[in-house]
């Protein structure tokens, strides 16, 4: 076996191990994460781009008024056409807080350096009464 075919067998067994909740805890070390408190500061204070990670179908259902839905699994290939300001302040959220994490994980990995991930997500959201769209 040559020393990349290992290399490569390495990393799989490493990676297989690892589950959702893993990759989660994982990018929390690496992120800022906010409450919905103070997500709702952030929203009424203004100026601040809300990024919505959930599938479009989830979009439709509701978001937070003026967010922007770019879903998880294209956010690195569809992220510069919707938020091309890389030092943009953004907060980011989905339905809990797991995608958002991840999503926020992989946009400051990009360059993007004023992210901010939403705890409780959509959920929290909308059991708090904050305006919905």
């Amino acid at each position: 076996m040559t020393s990349a075919a290992f290399a490569f067998n390495v990393s799989l067994a490493v990676a297989a191990d690892m589950t959702a909740k893993d990759f989660v805890a994982e990018a929390k070390k690496n992120i800022a994460t906010i409450s919905v408190a103070e997500g709702k500061t952030l929203f009424d204070k203004g100026g601040v781009i809300f990024l919505d990670v959930r599938e479009p179908k989830e979009y439709k259902s509701g978001h937070i008024p003026g967010a922007i839905n770019v879903p998880r699994g294209l956010l690195e290939f569809n992220i510069g056409k919707k938020m091309p300001d890389k030092n943009a302040q953004a907060v980011v959220y989905c339905k809990s807080g797991g995608r958002s994490s991840l999503g926020t994980d992989t946009l400051v990995k990009m360059g993007y350096k004023n992210l901010k991930s939403m705890d409780g997500g959509w959920k929290a959201w909308t059991k708090a009464g904050y305006p919905v769209e």
